[in-house]
Order: C-alpha cells, then sequence, then structure tokens
C-alpha cells in the first residue's frame, strides 16, 4: 500500500479539528443574553407626610347597664353580641310588686283629696256662721247701748263670733295640711310609676351588645352586678401615642384645620378606615416620652372593633415634589440600601439611596434617583453592574427570578 493516502487522512483531521475551534470561538464572541426583568419609572408627586404608630380601638361610649329597683329578672329582649338601638327593650322584671305600690298611692291620694274637700267644706261653713254671727253681735252691741239688752247678752255673742273666726283658722290649716298630703302623695305616685317604668330596662344608647351577665330568673338588686355591657361603636374612637418632638408640629397644622388619619387592622391590612385627629392629651407621658392622641371614626362599615390594634398614619401637612419609586424596587445590600437603576443602553447601575417614609404600595426616595428615571422592580438577584436588562411585564416574568 502507499504512503500517501495516510498523509492525506491526517491533513483532513486537522482541517476539521481547526474548523472546530474556530467554531467555538464564533460563538464564544457572540453578547451575553438579556436578563429579563420588570421595571418602572419614578414619579414625581406631592404626598403627605405622615407619622406612624400602632393604635388601640376604643368605644366612643360604654355602659353597664345595671337595674334600678329589685326583683326577679322576668325576660331578656335582646341577642347576645347584636346591635341595639337606643331605647330598645332589654329585659323584664316582674312589675306586679310595683303596681300594687303605684295603686297604694293613688288610692292614698284620692283618701287625702276627699279630706281636703271636706276641711274646704268646713271653712265654707264657718265662714257662713261667722257672718251671720258677726252681723248679730253688731246689732246686739247697739241695742245694749240703747239699754234694750243686757251688756253679758252683747258680749256673748261677741265670743260667739270670736270662735268662730278661730275655727276658719283651724279651717285653714287644716286645709294646708290636706294639700300638703296631697302633694306627697302625688309624690309617691310619680316615684311608684317611676319604679314601675324600671321593670322594662332599655337601651341608653345604641350600639352593640355584649354577653348576658345575668339570666332570666334570677333575682336582681338595686344598682349591684351588671346585666350586660354595650358598647357604642358608631362612631368608635383610635388612641395612638407618638413622639413628644412632633407635638408642636401637630399642634401647628390642626389649629385651622382637622387632620386625616388612616388606620387599617394589623390582622386585614387590606381593609382601611379614614377619620381625623379629635384630642390631643394635655400631657405628655414622662415616662414613655410619647403623647396621647386620639382619632373619630363613624365605622359604618364596622372594620374598626373596640380592643382591635391598628396600624395608624396621622397626615401632619404636604411633601410636595419628591420621588415616588415601587417599594420592591429598594434592595438591602451591605453598604445600606440601594436601587438597580436602567440606562438608555438597556445596561443597569446600582446606586445607593436615601428611603423616606412609605407611600401605600410606594416610599419617598429622598436620595439617589431622580424622577423620570426607570429602575428594575423584579429580578434583581440576577443583576449586577454593567449587565444588560430586557423589560418584561410582571406576570411574564419566571419565578425566582428576584
Amino acid at each position: 500500500m502507499s504512503v500517501l493516502p495516510s498523509k492525506f487522512i491526517i491533513v483532513a483531521l486537522l482541517t476539521l479539528a481547526l474548523g472546530a475551534c474556530r467554531s467555538r470561538e464564533v460563538k464564544s464572541a457572540a453578547p451575553p443574553p438579556l436578563v429579563p426583568v420588570s421595571v418602572a419609572v419614578a414619579t414625581e408627586e406631592s404626598v403627605p407626610r405622615e407619622i406612624h404608630a400602632i393604635g388601640t380601638v376604643e368605644p366612643s361610649a360604654t355602659v353597664q347597664v345595671k337595674s334600678q329597683i329589685a326583683g326577679q329578672l322576668m325576660a331578656v329582649r335582646f341577642v347576645e353580641g347584636g346591635d341595639v338601638k337606643k331605647g330598645d327593650l332589654l329585659f323584664q322584671i316582674d312589675p306586679r310588686p310595683y303596681q300594687d305600690a303605684l295603686r297604694q298611692a293613688e288610692s292614698a291620694v284620692a283618701r287625702d283629696r276627699a279630706q281636703l274637700r271636706q276641711a274646704e267644706a268646713n271653712q265654707a261653713k264657718d265662714s257662713a256662721q261667722l257672718k251671720n254671727a258677726a252681723a248679730i253681735a253688731d246689732r246686739w252691741e247697739s241695742l245694749q247701748k240703747q239699754g234694750v239688752l243686757s251688756r253679758e247678752q252683747s258680749e256673748q255673742m261677741r265670743t260667739n263670733a270670736e270662735t268662730l273666726r278661730e275655727s276658719i283658722r283651724a279651717d285653714t290649716a287644716a286645709i294646708e295640711s290636706a294639700r300638703a298630703s296631697v302633694e306627697n302623695d302625688l309624690a309617691a305616685v310619680e316615684r311608684a310609676k317611676l319604679d314601675l317604668s324600671y321593670c322594662e330596662i332599655r337601651s341608653p344608647i345604641s350600639g352593640r351588645a355584649g354577653n348576658l351577665l345575668v339570666h332570666a330568673g334570677n333575682l336582681v338588686k338595686v344598682s349591684d352586678v351588671p346585666l350586660v355591657v354595650i358598647n357604642q361603636i358608631e362612631p368608635i374612637f383610635v388612641t395612638f401615642g407618638v413622639p413628644e418632638q412632633h407635638l408642636a408640629d401637630i399642634r401647628k397644622n390642626s389649629g385651622n384645620r382637622k387632620l386625616p388619619v388612616h388606620v387599617s387592622p394589623q390582622n386585614d391590612p387590606g381593609r382601611s378606615a379614614a377619620g381625623f385627629l379629635s384630642v390631643i392629651d394635655n400631657t405628655v407621658d414622662s415616662t414613655t416620652g410619647t403623647i396621647k392622641l386620639k382619632a373619630t371614626f363613624d365605622n359604618h362599615e364596622h372594620i374598626l372593633w373596640p380592643g382591635q390594634f391598628v396600624n395608624t398614619d396621622l397626615a401632619v401637612d404636604t411633601l410636595s415634589n419628591v420621588t415616588l419609586v415601587p417599594a420592591e424596587a429598594v434592595q438591602a445590600g451591605q453598604q445600606g440600601q440601594f436601587i438597580y437603576v436602567a440606562k438608555s443602553d438597556q445596561s443597569v447601575e446600582r446606586r445607593n439611596v436615601t428611603v423616606g417614609q412609605p407611600v401605600d404600595n410606594r416610599v419617598i426616595i429622598e436620595k439617589g434617583v431622580a424622577p423620570g428615571e426607570t429602575v428594575v422592580t423584579d429580578g434583581q438577584l440576577r443583576l449586577f453592574p454593567g449587565v444588560h436588562i430586557r423589560a418584561v411585564a410582571a406576570d411574564k416574568l419566571e419565578p425566582g427570578g428576584n
């Protein structure tokens, strides 16, 4: 066999190897793929300057319903935990003893009124007799002066007239006593009616009833234990404390307008309620260095509940022309918080930022980003300075991209 074919095979293999190397060099020279991320544009807006605190919900009024009379509790006329209106019937106490007391008081009024009429009749009779006796006494005195009657007869008639005058005075005193008795009896009737009305215990306020504390069939005493507790929750209060360094600012801005307050339950942050600052406490707590504030909410939808803890935002004034970005754009690093900013050539730049107060799902950037710049909001874990990106919608980004 000839040696020439072997050399030909070797040359062919070297040519193939050189072609493969060149192919790998071409592939390695291709640009790296773009990293898919979600982006948003920083905006410039005016937003309220807020003070954040944890507040406690309190009812605007709390009433412990007690009995004002003693007796047996006959019936309960409300549903535990239900809403009640002012004047609604809550409890009924056995009215029979108080009905008897009312009848007795009314009978005493009738008796004393009869005695009053008798005293007035006696006075009228004695007045008529006095008038006649006085006329006779004057006539007899004239006859005595003429010598027709003796002096003893004239004085006897005069004495009779004086006796009738004293009887009239006694009649007047009896009338006054009878009238006083009638007034006293009328007061007893009113008291008996009042006690009888207390047999029906009605709600003094509109609100939400709590648990039943005394059940039907039990004997109750005057102002003894509460029968039920009612909380008024429309309107409702939220109390919260803020550091005393905010006091001057709050007083200044609340002087000519009501400062808005927004709260959201800690166990349901998706719901919120709007109210206004209504009370600034008159002293600073020296142990905590805070001032206690109270906000009022109409609470028609019953979002707030007494005893509940809520996140509270007090809007003191307005911050003008601030830069806002989505909160998820801010990342935490070893040197502090930073944001990836997309440049015009689709590369990214890492910038350290100073973050201000949150505004809903956004935050204020006090330093590091200007309005109109594009920031990365999702996919930051795959980024580093200089890498190029491709903006995609948040729902199109692969899970775990951030």
